[in-house]
């Protein structure tokens, strides 16, 4: 049946408590960043964010945002995180990413069985974990669990993660999903390094290395259940966080350090193009330059409808987390959608302002620069790409035929 647009929904005053931001956890990150700034190039020359910076985000638990509290973690919402993590990108793109990457994944850790809870962040209320859904090469089933082994690369923050959220594929009947998520222990991977690319060179994204491990089930959790919010945790109807959307969040997140590199970006042209000569022309001064007057509107047109976007996304996967509901296919195939617009947003945004600060923004010096890659390589995540999430917004609005070819 043909789909039509969802209506706007009023918002309950349940509703906005869900979604509103947690400032004082924000203003933490906020703090850091001019130490975040100072450490910067120190973690794009070692290819990971640098251990003072590690510490100081740690000390002020801002790797524990979706850790319950009964593990003494902050247990806050999807729209406290986004917020955190772009202000953790105006210091830094990568050190952001390698945060998004590790409080995502360490909330998924949060959602398998008691057991396995218990034996991560039991052992140690301070665990994160890192994470890839890409199934590795090997997931033999024996007795009580899967002997794994494979590589998985792109592992972002994985050189400060205590456990593996790591992909692999079941023994299940034919034509069944065999998708599953393993934790696996630090103690059983090594890193290899293979993350040299044009940006965020300090999220340290490299390979994660796994030979013959043992995985009990309890540590196995189906992407299919996962997916449908079906997960192992028994506190599903305690916790907020138990309820979250998984694919909304697991996308969403990754657009965060852009929209840092977005605010960060314009902040440096404010306060560096308005007296700067407008060469080859009679403009001493750029503030009086339409031209440039029109690309800075320009770009932060573009930033503030990303920003919009974020927030709907983000009260929409909190409201319904709140309620105890996963939302609705259409909800869910609008923030994939969204996702991808924020980053295309954010990307030609910044592409403006590196066009109206002029050529010297491309030098090595310039950091705007080292913001321009970064924000290049954080939009081309698979699950950041813009045809993919228009493809399944799109499919499910005008009712396609086929089943959907893409998680949502």
């Amino acid at each position: 049946m043909t789909q039509t647009l969802e209506p706007t929904t009023s918002r309950t005053v349940t509703d906005i408590d869900a979604s509103r931001p947690n400032w004082d956890i924000v203003a933490k990150a906020t703090a850091l960043i001019p130490m975040i700034r100072e450490y910067a190039e120190q973690g794009t020359t070692e290819r990971r964010a640098a251990p003072e910076v590690m510490a100081a985000l740690e000390a002020e638990g801002l790797f524990k945002l979706f850790v319950p509290r009964r593990y003494g973690g902050y247990e806050e919402n999807l729209r406290t995180a986004m917020e955190t993590i772009a202000e953790v990108a105006r210091g830094d793109g990568s050190t952001a990413w390698a945060v998004a990457l590790l409080n995502v994944c360490t909330w998924f850790g949060t959602t398998f069985s008691q057991q396995a809870q218990d034996e991560v962040f039991g052992a140690d209320p301070d665990a994160k974990c890192c994470g890839i859904f890409t199934p590795g090469s090997k997931a033999q089933r024996v007795e009580g669990g899967y002997l794994v082994s494979g590589q998985w690369p792109y592992s972002s923050g994985s050189f400060a993660a205590d456990w593996g959220t790591l992909g692999i594929a079941l023994d299940v009947p034919e034509g069944e999903d065999p998708r599953a998520l393993a934790l696996i222990p630090k103690e059983a991977w090594t890193i290899k390094p293979t993350w040299f690319v044009a940006g965020m060179q300090g999220s340290g994204s490299d390979t994660i290395v796994v030979e013959d491990h043992f995985v009990p089930d309890h540590r196995i959790q189906r992407f299919v259940a996962m997916r449908e919010a079906e997960f192992a945790t028994p506190h599903k109807g305690e916790e907020r966080n138990s309820n979250m959307a998984f694919i909304p969040v697991a996308a969403l997140i990754l657009v965060g350090a852009q929209l840092g590199l977005a605010r960060h970006a314009m902040e440096l042209t404010l306060a560096k193009l308005p007296n700067k000569r407008v060469a080859y022309t009679k403009y001493t001064a750029a503030k009086n330059s339409p031209t440039h007057q029109l690309g800075v509107a320009d770009a932060a047109t573009k930033f503030n409808l990303a920003e919009l976007l974020m927030q709907q996304a983000a009260s929409d996967i909190d409201n319904a987390a709140a309620r105890g509901e996963l939302p609705d296919m259409i909800t869910r195939g609008r923030i994939r959608n969204n996702t991808g617009i924020i980053a295309e947003l954010i990307k030609d945004g910044i592409d403006i302002l590196m066009t109206t600060n002029g050529a010297g923004s491309f030098a090595d010096a310039n950091i705007l620069n080292q913001i321009w890659r970064d924000a290049e390589i954080a939009g081309r995540h698979a699950y950041v790409t813009p045809e993919v999430g228009k493809e399944v917004y799109g499919r499910l609005l005008i009712g396609a035929d086929d089943a959907l070819t893409m998680d949502v």
